[in-house]
């Protein structure tokens, strides 16, 4: 909030804290003018079907307003219908949760039948291992027997 001498001013002489009061000295001034949501659509609708610049220049002093709040409300309405309309996003579009599902087992099969080959793989060599060591024992077994 900007604050002029007058506004100092009057707030020294004991007014009850507000600064500038509806019967200060500012109260003559002209406030801000607000527009609707509709009164902007209706006008920029009209501005954009006038035909030449002239139509759109009386329109413009007809409403006592300037062509950059048509600009502003112009971006205005864009950037909501921008917002209205889910865009898509880039990149692939997104896998329904059967086909991530099916994705995952697959991974999980794969590992699964690798972790089985290598299982097999160590129980054959185990396998072979006994065999050898049975038979080094069958031999060791019949190297021990005393002779008669």
């Amino acid at each position: 909030m900007t604050m002029s001498i007058a506004d100092v001013i009057v707030g020294r002489t004991g007014h009850d804290g507000t600064v500038a009061a509806s019967d200060g000295p500012r109260a003559g001034r002209p406030r801000r003018r607000t527009f609707t949501a509709e009164y902007k659509l209706r006008v920029l609708e009209e501005y954009e079907n006038a035909e030449s610049a002239r139509e759109r220049a009386a329109l413009l002093r007809r409403e006592g307003i300037y062509s950059s709040s048509i600009s502003e409300w112009r971006r205005a309405r864009d950037a909501a219908a921008r917002e209205a309309i889910p865009e898509s996003k880039p990149g692939r579009p997104a896998r329904d949760a059967a086909e991530t599902e099916n994705e995952r087992l697959r991974r999980e099969n794969e590992k699964l039948a690798k972790e089985l080959a290598r299982t097999k793989a160590a129980l054959e060599v185990v396998g072979k291992a006994h065999a050898l060591l049975e038979l080094l024992s069958e031999s060791a077994d019949s190297e021990k027997k005393p002779r008669k």
